[in-house]
């Protein structure tokens, strides 16, 4: 499913009844089946562009479509990916993560548990499938929670820092994750992130944002060969250059 944001302003009621002005003319098309990543330093709007881009918030001027039609509330083609996660505390860590598989794919229970041990296996947590979220490291419940999320299949994920307070190793596999359910479902992906190393890693493109009010500040296409290696010349030097943009801006 493609997007479309369409001269989007977004402001907030502020102090003394100044009007804060959070995004600013902001254009963007999204292809059906792209990953892009924006970028950018906290305070650039890029969480408020999310949510419009979800329809759980409304911009001040400006259209988004998805698929030609325009985004007016949430959806369940687009599934919304925090930083923060809740799971359910009476059921055990496998029947969370295949909760919306059964929902969505109920007639295939053994197909459902099959996947979910292996995204269990992959991050380490196929040991305490049987085990409870109270019984779990707040590290271990939120790898839980993105099992979860990546397995649901929406045609459009958005995800807001969803790996950022996971530890590297960990972090990068379920970065991997991401790009086989992307490649295998072909979902089109909006993904927040501040790291610069997750954006060359993931992204088919960078969308880089500038804060005070938040625009686009430049968008770069990613012509990287898949599976991407962090230490290969073009990894590196475009990491480089990006955060060399990123100084500038600020």
């Amino acid at each position: 499913m493609s997007i479309e944001v369409n001269n989007i302003n977004k402001s907030f009621e502020g102090k003394k009844s100044d009007k804060l002005s959070v995004l600013e003319d902001i254009n963007l098309h999204v292809d059906d089946g792209e990953l892009v990543c924006l970028l950018g330093p906290s305070g650039c709007g890029k969480t408020t562009l999310l949510r419009l881009i979800a329809g759980l918030d409304q911009p001040t001027s400006g259209e988004i479509i998805e698929n030609g039609e325009f985004v007016k509330k949430p959806s369940g083609d687009r599934a919304v990916i925090f930083q923060q996660y809740s799971l359910f505390p009476w059921l055990t860590v496998l029947q969370n993560v295949t909760f919306g598989l059964e929902m969505t794919n109920k007639d295939n229970k053994s197909e459902n548990i099959a996947a979910a041990e292996r995204y269990l296996t992959s991050v380490g947590l196929i040991d305490f499938k049987d085990s409870y979220p109270h019984e779990l490291s707040g590290g271990m419940k939120q790898r839980v929670a993105i099992i979860r999320s990546l397995l649901n299949h929406s045609p459009i994920l958005l995800m807001d820092e969803p790996f950022s307070a996971l530890d590297m190793q960990n972090r990068h596999k379920l970065q991997e994750q991401l790009i086989g359910v992307w490649k295998r479902f072909e979902n089109t992906i909006v993904f927040v992130t501040h790291d610069v190393d997750e954006a060359v890693y993931l992204a088919d493109k960078i969308v880089i944002m500038d804060k005070n009010p938040g625009r686009i500040a430049e968008i770069i296409e990613v012509d990287i060969e898949r599976p991407r290696k962090r230490e290969s010349h073009d990894f590196i030097n475009l990491q480089e250059s990006i955060v060399d943009k990123l100084d500038m801006e600020e």
